[in-house]
């Protein structure tokens, strides 16, 4: 029986995972008298952990869409206010949000906007600068606040909130480690589960199972079989001495585990052995640059240069990011490798709390996609991660 585990709720201020103190500085530092957030994650983060169940796996409804809007008043957290759905009211009665203006009066994104900026217009930040996440607002919410705002100023503060999310609290780590834990289990009852003739549709339907039973949110699988290189479900099956490569995102109350592990069909052959341990050293070396003080820059050096020591460099890659809430996030470390974004950390000393993704992958000729991906996390003294079991060539019998 897997043992529940609780997600975050901040009754109080005491309760969250960041400080005003630390907002507010953040907020100064911008030129920003306002703050609005609309995407589901930094909302559920700045309320300390809750989000809409009803919406939770979706946005549209009848001829607009939820759209939740946590709005703060830079020095003035007593004016904090959460614009919600009308059924929110429910929630709010089990378990009270810490926010004093909890207004649960809304459909669309319009009427949440609306309700917006009357709110900062009695807050006096009528003609203020206000920071909002721009690729979480739509364009009729934006031009309902804008419009009702018209002295106001409009800045992007996205990356405002994601450094504020950069270092984890305890209860968050916890989350993550459960997360990470439960994905490996589900990885190995999936690949021990897989035999001869089963195919990439079956194999990815039964991960999502395991991962349902163990009370994560199912999000995705990459997966490649044989000599493919192609990650996406197929009616390709699995056949003996061939290898599988899992790579899955399971979320557990917001919070996101994403590792990649290795199956074969049988017991593996020497250059198997051989390939998984090349991608191992790649990943040893970067582990080993992974403490407080060190950076981003220095474990990416280590972790290429291990890379290109090996027979197989020049099918070889090396990639790290930082992950939490959601699976790229700060630290970030590469710039545009893959996801287009600037490796702005890359100089950054690590600190205590960050969390990293660091995943080594082989596309070889011709034994298909060899890949570890492995979650960090950077303690007061080095680091940990989380998942490391079963890292090896988890074996599938194929009779």
């Amino acid at each position: 029986m897997m043992t529940p585990i609780a997600p975050l709720h901040a009754a109080s201020p005491d309760d969250l995972p960041y400080s005003f103190e630390a907002l507010d500085a953040a907020m100064a530092a911008a030129g920003l008298d306002a703050l609005v957030a609309t995407s589901k994650h930094n909302v559920r983060y700045l309320l300390g952990g809750y989000q809409f169940i009803f919406f939770a796996a979706m946005d549209a409804i009848g001829q607009s869409r939820y759209l939740p809007a946590f709005v703060y008043i830079r020095g003035d957290a007593g004016k904090t206010g959460y614009f919600a759905n009308k059924m929110e009211i429910h929630e709010h009665r089990i378990t009270p949000f810490w926010v004093p203006e909890f207004r649960p009066d809304h459909w669309g994104s319009v009427d949440t906007m609306q309700a917006v900026a009357e709110h900062l217009q009695r807050c006096g930040i009528a003609s203020g600068r206000i920071g909002f996440e721009a690729g979480f607002m739509p364009k009729d919410g934006f031009d309902a606040v804008a419009g009702a705002l018209p002295q106001a100023q409009f800045t992007d503060a996205s990356m405002l909130l994601t450094r504020l999310r950069m270092i984890k609290t305890q209860p968050e780590l916890d989350l993550l480690r459960e997360a990470t834990a439960r994905i490996s289990a589900s990885m190995q009852a999936t690949i021990k589960a897989a035999r001869q003739g089963t195919s990439k549709f079956e194999i990815i339907e039964r991960l999502r199972q395991e991962e349902t039973a163990r009370e994560l949110t199912f999000e995705y699988c990459l997966l490649t079989l044989g000599d493919s290189h192609v990650r996406a479900g197929s009616s390709q099956t699995w056949n003996r001495g061939e290898v599988m490569s899992i790579d899955s995102g399971g979320n557990l109350h917001g919070y996101i585990g994403d590792i990649c592990r290795m199956g074969v069909l049988g017991e593996p052959d020497a250059e198997l052995k051989d390939v998984l341990a090349e991608v191992e050293s790649v990943q040893q070396a970067a582990f080993a640059q992974i403490s407080p003080g060190k950076t981003g820059a220095e474990m990416i050096a280590a972790g290429e240069a291990e890379l290109r020591r090996g027979p197989n460099a020049a099918h070889n890659d090396f990639f790290a990011h930082g992950m939490g809430l959601i699976s790229h996030e700060a630290p970030f470390l590469m710039t545009n490798h893959p996801v287009a974004y600037q490796g702005s950390d890359a100089h950054t000393p690590f600190q205590p709390g960050m969390v990293l993704s660091v995943e080594t992958t082989m596309q070889h000729p011709r034994r298909g996609y060899i890949k570890l991906e492995d979650t960090v996390i950077l303690t007061e003294t080095g680091h940990e991660v989380f998942g490391a079991d079963n890292r090896g060539w988890t074996v599938s019998d194929p009779d």
